[in-house]
């Protein structure tokens, strides 16, 4: 059985959403596994700490680029393809959605895939939150916030209707990508060491960059065979999230890559967090802690629907095609993040908390 065969067999949609829950939940055992989160690592940061958090996330993310610019070698994805690239980018809407993004996620102290993989531990701040972010993301995409995004992503878009290769508009050649890539994972693994990380969630960080470019080859293969449009992405979880809740409430739904993710890295990280003993529930600790984690919920909602991805939409699977407008979000979401972490955590002598 080839894998047309395999199409024929499952039909388009139903091998999309399954390959959405396959991607999801090798990310979800690995990000369960490997405690990764941008938020962690931009406040270890922010703290002058590099730290093991700082490690983790260099390491996803190098990973994802190695793994990517990999596969484009070997003619099994084409950056140019990708949905990211085929449409424009908004350079304010990355600056501006950015910033609130990162800000959002030092109030909820989660990123919006790390509050997607501890809700799935019992964590019930993170249940919450993680429904909040999902309406405002939905409510940002269609809703009453959709004009005010709208609006502010057309201040300055990329030209030519299409998005810029980082490197193109910095005039290196493309081949440089993987070596990038290859440098940030030799920095990545010194930092590791120095801060004596053991091999278990080094290789489960690595997991997570490889969950990202697997995301990418899967859907562009099943671009290449597929009578139907297919939109060519891998792991984000702002629109992922927005899309999931509707599909719920539509009496109609329609099966996508994205239908199938959200539910894998919440069966994964469950799994993994099972097997490892660490399911337990958790609440919030009063009214304060609260409003604060609402709050950044619904900033990342908006933030990261703005800027056109979240802490893993833009800052790892958009970073790892090199897409010009997804790393100033990535930019802007770590300015976001070490601002806040300073004006009211380090002001108010929180202690680092990850």
């Amino acid at each position: 059985m080839d894998f047309y065969d395999i199409i024929e067999f499952l039909g388009e949609g139903n091998l999309e959403a399954l390959m959405g829950l396959g991607v999801g939940m090798i990310f979800g055992i690995a990000a369960q596994r490997s405690r990764f989160c941008l938020r962690a690592a931009t406040v270890e940061f922010a703290r002058g700490q590099m730290g093991p958090r700082l490690a983790i996330w260099l390491l996803t993310f190098s990973t994802a680029v190695v793994w990517v610019q990999g596969a484009q070698t070997l003619g099994l994805f084409r950056v140019s393809d990708a949905r990211m690239m085929a449409v424009p980018g908004s350079w304010s809407g990355a600056v501006i959605g950015g910033l609130i993004f990162g800000a959002g996620m030092v109030l909820a102290r989660g990123c919006s895939g790390r509050l997607l993989v501890l809700a799935a531990t019992g964590n019930l701040r993170s249940v919450i939150a993680g429904m909040v972010f999902a309406i405002v993301a939905q409510m940002s995409l269609y809703g009453w916030l959709a004009p005010l995004r709208n609006w502010l992503a057309a201040l300055w878009i990329t030209p030519e209707g299409r998005n810029i290769h980082l490197l193109d508009m910095l005039g290196l050649p493309r081949d440089a990508a993987l070596w990038i890539g290859l440098a940030l994972a030799g920095l990545a693994i010194a930092l590791a060491l120095r801060n004596r990380l053991g091999l278990r969630p080094l290789v489960f960080a690595s997991g997570v960059g490889f969950a990202v470019a697997l995301g990418w080859v899967m859907t562009w293969t099943l671009a290449q065979a597929s009578f139907d449009p297919v939109n060519v992405t891998s792991a984000t979880f702002t629109g992922p999230s927005a899309n999931t809740l509707m599909f719920f409430l539509n009496p109609n739904p329609a099966l996508r890559f994205d239908i199938g993710l959200v539910p894998g890295v919440v069966l994964g990280a469950f799994l993994a967090a099972l097997v490892s003993r660490e399911l337990t529930w958790q609440g919030y600790d009063g009214a304060g802690a609260m409003r604060r984690s609402l709050t950044g919920a619904a900033m990342m909602g908006f933030g990261g629907m703005l800027a056109g991805g979240c802490a893993i939409g833009a800052g790892v699977t958009g970073g790892s095609i090199f897409a010009a407008t997804a790393l100033m979000a990535l930019t802007c979401m770590w300015i976001g993040a070490t601002i806040t972490d300073f004006l009211i955590d380090q002001r108010s002598g929180a202690e680092l908390r990850v």
